[in-house]
């Protein structure tokens, strides 16, 4: 009796392994990107799961990896135009010394509101005491 020619499936598992792990990799590429870490050979492997050996042997995984790792990286301070001045900052603080101002006399406001109330209760619910 003959053996059936089972090498189709095999040949499309390793095609589908193949491609799986394709994906891993160009996500994980992706994510350290967009994340701003460094793209290179052992922390793409790390992120996807897969060898550094197997980054290798692939020219457009190689060749992306090793374009965005010589790539400069973006700066490291923001902008001037979102760096706050020392003028924002002082107008942000005294903002917020304001508010905290306005929320202690609130507070002190309400507390001597409950006190009263409190006192209020007390008296309507205590007996009189005969004299």
């Amino acid at each position: 009796m003959a053996r059936a020619d089972n090498t189709r499936f095999l040949t499309q598992a390793a095609a589908d392994r193949h491609q799986a792990t394709l994906t891993k990799a160009t996500n994980a590429i992706e994510h350290l990107d967009r994340s701003g870490q460094p793209v290179n050979f052992t922390t793409v492997a790390a992120a996807a799961g897969i060898s550094r050996t197997w980054l290798y042997r692939h020219p457009g995984i190689r060749d992306l990896v090793s374009r965005l790792r010589t790539a400069p990286s973006g700066p490291a301070t923001p902008p001037t135009a979102q760096r706050a001045t020392a003028e924002s900052l002082r107008a942000r603080l005294d903002t917020a010394r304001t508010e905290i101002t306005r929320l202690r006399a609130e507070n002190t406001m309400l507390r001597d509101q409950a006190a009263r109330h409190l006192g209020e209760q007390r008296a309507a619910t205590r007996p009189l005491q005969p004299q």
